[in-house]
């Protein structure tokens, strides 16, 4: 009896042992302010950090579709993906995955924009087709352009395409359509920007603070991956804001986003990067994001994202660091935690 029980308890202990040092896998895709996840996994940073926290090993792994990326992880294939405050909401909450956006990285302020062919203003849309990442944060960015110009979606034909594509797609058909149209992010927004006769109509700059850039992880994750996360992003971002080391990292995050070193600087001028933990804890915990999440649950919802028969906007409950939830405190999916990024700013990482 003694060495069964002996024999169940080393059993136990090998089994909670591989699970404090598991693998876990984290998904990114292009994007100016995720492109430091690149740098994190070729510098060395992560397996530092998931050394320290007693994990084998912290994938991070390129998806090259963003909204491929999303379903992956709300499908149980990834630990953690970045993606936006909408998307977040919108895809793993609205499916069932509770989710918390464990680091926010950054809001775009300019890098979404509306991208046309020989035209100056968001009217000039009226009537074309656009190349969209449907259902994206994209679709949100051109219905508040719609919006604030007095204009529906109807007034145009939607095309949904996937980001892998949208750019070669758009500057190709831009050859021979005089009115192609497209709603992107950088660096995908750049590219197209450079098709000769391409104009900006519109950015996320006239809409600040609205597109929030995080990683979101399972909020079930382990506390050791939580902390192994946080701890290697702000090793990163000290290193691309300090004179010392930026230039390394920055031309790694350049060459990751198939440009220069002056074209991704150019690109961060237009994105508002929280560079310490502080900064960070400090907006997530404020009331922007509040303010921010309810205008984006009640376009959603309007726009048919939370699904087909969806009773009301407060169908998934939305948690903030203070314990105000947004919606159904009894079905909250997507939780904005400070508690990592505030452990980071106390030196407690």
């Amino acid at each position: 009896m003694k060495k069964g029980i002996m024999s169940l308890l080393i059993t136990v202990l090998l089994a909670s042992q591989a699970i404090a040092g598991s693998t876990h896998r984290i998904a990114w895709s292009h994007y100016t302010g995720w492109e430091p996840w690149a740098y994190i996994q070729e510098s060395g940073i992560m397996d530092k950090w998931a050394k320290k926290y007693g994990l084998d090993k912290v994938e991070i792994v390129l998806v090259n579709d963003y909204v491929e990326s999303i379903n992956l992880y709300t499908s149980g294939q990834f630990d953690g993906c970045v993606m936006t405050n909408m998307d977040a909401l919108t895809i793993p909450a609205v499916g069932g995955v509770d989710s918390t956006a464990l680091i926010v990285g950054d809001f775009s302020n300019g890098n979404d924009g509306v991208v046309a062919m020989n035209g100056s203003s968001v009217k000039d849309l009226a009537g074309r087709k656009m190349r969209i990442v449907q259902l994206s944060v994209s679709h949100y960015l051109l219905t508040r352009a719609l919006d604030m110009n007095g204009m529906k979606e109807k007034d145009l034909t939607l095309i949904n395409t996937s980001d892998a594509d949208i750019a070669s797609i758009f500057a190709s058909e831009a050859e021979k359509d005089p009115k192609a149209a497209v709603t992107t992010w950088n660096p995908l927004l750049m590219q197209v920007r450079n098709v000769k006769g391409a104009n900006l109509v519109f950015d996320s700059s006239q809409i600040p603070g609205e597109i929030i850039d995080c990683l979101v992880v399972k909020s079930s994750a382990p506390e050791t991956l939580k902390k192994a996360l946080t701890g290697a992003w702000y090793e990163a971002m000290a290193k691309m804001s300090s004179p010392a080391g930026s230039k390394e990292a920055l031309e790694a995050m350049a060459k990751s986003a198939g440009g220069t070193l002056a074209e991704f600087k150019a690109q961060l001028k237009t994105t508002k990067m929280f560079y310490t933990p502080a900064e960070a804890a400090a907006f997530a915990a404020g009331e922007q994001v509040k303010k921010t999440m309810d205008y984006v649950r009640s376009f959603s919802f309007d726009h048919g994202l939370y699904g087909e028969g969806a009773p009301s906007k407060d169908l998934v409950g939305i948690a903030f660091p203070d314990g105000s939830v947004l919606g159904d405190k009894a079905n909250v999916k997507l939780r904005f935690d400070k508690t990592y990024m505030q452990m980071a700013a106390d030196g407690k990482l």
